[in-house]
Order: C-alpha cells, then sequence, then structure tokens
C-alpha cells in the first residue's frame, strides 16, 4: 500500500489531451491548479492543435505541467496512450480541455485507494452544463456501483471520464491500455477491461463538471459510437475465459447494441432494416414495441418531437 504520511502524497498524473482547445482551455488548467491535493503533474499532450493552445499551456511557466506535441492529430485513444507513457505518478487521472474540477476532487479521491489495495479505479458524480449554466447531475437519480462489477461496467455505464482516477499498476496490468483505433469508446472499453478483476470505487459528491457542446463526435457522428461498441463487445466476446465467465452480461449488451442499431436504421432512412434488426431481439420491453411502432415513421418528424419534450442536458463525448 502507498502510504500517505503527513504531507507525502502520492504522486498523480493527470493526463490533459488536447486538439484545438484554447477556447476552455485556461479555465480547466485553472481548476487542476485551485485543487487541495497538491502533489500532481500534467501530462498535456497537444494533438497536433492549430490554434493558441499551445501558448496558453506555456505561459503557466510551472514546472508541474509536461508539455508535449504531436506530428500529426491521431485518434484519441492513441494520443492517450501518447501521453501516458511520459506520466510518472501513482496514480492516473483525466481532465479534458474544457471541463472542470471541483477543488476536493483528488483530496477526496486517493484516500479510496489507500484503503483498499484491490480498487483499481475511483469515479464519483459530475455535474453537466452548457453555454447558457444550466446543469444537470449525472447520477443524482442512479444507484452507483462499488466492488467488482463488471456486470454494472458493460451495461450500466456510469462513469464519466473526468471524474476518473486509475492506480497505475492496474494500467500495467493490462495488455493494452486505450485501444488505438477507437475515437468514442476508448474509455468505455479500458474501464470495462479494468473491472475483470479490479474493484471499483467512488465517491458520492460531484467532484467535476462536464461542458456540453455541439462540436462534439457524438453530435457530428452519432453512427461512430454505435459501430465502435459494436466491435468492442466483439473482442471481448472473442476471449474465451470473458465470454464463459460473463455469458449472461454479454448477451445481454449485445441486445443493446441491436436496439441501438434499430435505432441507428430508422434514423438513417432504413424502416425496414430497423425492424428486421428488432424481430432479433429476444426480449419484448415496452421501449421496443414504442420503437416497432415510431419506426413506421420518418424520424424527421419523431425525433423534433423528442427534444423538444425532453428539454435536458444530453450527456454527449467530446474529443479532445
Amino acid at each position: 500500500m502507498l502510504p500517505l504520511i503527513e504531507n507525502k502524497q502520492p504522486l498523480v498524473s493527470i493526463v490533459m489531451n488536447c486538439l484545438n482547445g484554447q477556447k476552455y482551455l485556461r479555465e480547466a488548467i485553472n481548476s487542476i491548479f485551485s485543487q487541495t491535493y497538491t502533489n500532481w503533474e500534467i501530462i498535456f499532450w497537444d494533438n497536433a492543435s492549430t490554434d493558441n493552445s499551445s501558448e496558453i499551456v506555456k505561459s503557466y511557466q510551472d514546472k508541474r505541467i509536461r508539455y508535449f506535441r504531436g506530428d500529426k492529430t491521431v485518434p484519441l485513444g492513441h494520443a492517450r496512450n501518447l501521453a501516458l507513457r511520459n506520466s510518472s505518478g501513482d496514480f492516473i487521472a483525466f481532465l479534458d480541455c474544457d471541463d472542470i474540477w471541483i477543488p476536493e476532487k483528488l483530496s477526496k479521491q486517493i484516500p479510496l485507494f489507500l484503503a483498499d489495495n484491490d480498487v483499481g479505479i475511483v469515479y464519483s458524480d459530475t455535474f453537466f452544463f452548457n453555454e447558457d449554466g444550466v446543469e444537470n447531475r449525472l447520477l443524482e437519480k442512479k444507484k452507483p456501483y462499488r466492488g467488482y462489477c463488471f456486470d454494472e461496467l458493460l451495461n450500466n455505464y456510469l462513469i464519466s471520464l473526468e471524474t476518473a482516477v486509475i492506480r497505475k499498476s492496474v494500467l500495467d496490468s493490462l495488455n493494452q491500455w486505450f485501444d488505438e483505433k477507437f475515437n468514442m469508446v476508448e474509455e468505455y472499453d479500458l474501464f470495462v477491461r479494468i473491472g475483470i478483476k479490479w474493484k471499483v470505487d467512488f465517491v458520492p459528491d460531484a467532484l467535476a463538471k462536464w461542458r456540453v457542446h455541439s462540436e462534439s463526435w457524438s453530435w457530428k457522428y452519432p453512427d461512430s459510437l454505435v459501430d465502435e461498441t459494436e466491435t468492442m463487445l466483439n473482442q471481448l466476446i472473442e476471449d474465451s475465459f470473458i465470454a464463459q465467465k460473463y455469458s449472461s452480461s454479454l448477451n445481454l449488451a449485445k441486445n443493446s447494441l441491436k436496439f441501438k442499431q434499430a435505432v441507428q436504421q430508422w434514423r438513417n432512412g432504413s424502416s425496414k432494416e430497423a425492424r428486421k434488426i428488432i424481430r432479433q431481439i429476444p426480449s419484448h420491453t415496452r421501449k421496443l414495441w414504442v420503437l416497432w411502432i415510431i419506426s413506421y415513421l420518418p424520424c424527421k418528424i419523431i425525433e423534433p418531437i423528442y427534444k423538444f419534450l425532453s428539454n435536458t442536458i444530453r450527456p454527449v463525448k467530446k474529443i479532445s
């Protein structure tokens, strides 16, 4: 166990991946400098930005910020790995350039690792917020999970990356860190794989803020999220140990993916293909019947009504 004695705090490496993030970058970095936990370093990986991000980072002139720049823009999973290779901390945290930390974040999370050597990830609640100042708590009405919880990570994924801290030795025990072909499910895939052998713990406070905006890949490329999830599931199924031990969870995940694929086909104007996929799903839930019925109507009519009635902040995935 890594002791926390007097002022001897374990080092936390904070990975910041940036691709043209100048608009919110200073606010994000300032939230790290406001941490009550003081033993940290920033591993700043500039993914070949063309804006003023590098000038903003270098203006801090603090030796705890370590700036690196790639020669070309690479997929986000790859970029995160490049940053991780330069980290020296006992623990790894993540903050993208448009998100914010609450000052007590690390101070409340690191002790959970020190209390239990089997804990691989500690996460927390977070706020989603937009340019209008509207905030929603991600887990306000959801029950978080703790302990060995591969099933929950796979089928009820609740971890928002800006809240997560990972034990570095856990990463080093894996065959690979972030899967470098992914742009949208890279952390989902990583945390699910960690959950096979390691515990997850949770701080109930909202310790971060996740900025919602329309420049995310989820808004621009909604089909990619479904496609990458399918690739991820297929890779898990190829592992005979996982496929046998977690067969029920994997089947549930496959059915959930089929539902998303049906929605994807409907949105793309292929209603017949959507209903063909729905027929392949063995369970008959209310949600499935609703999708079947509305699939006979054009998506361009239904979706604007849904967005108007929901009137909520949508949690969207960003690329940094």
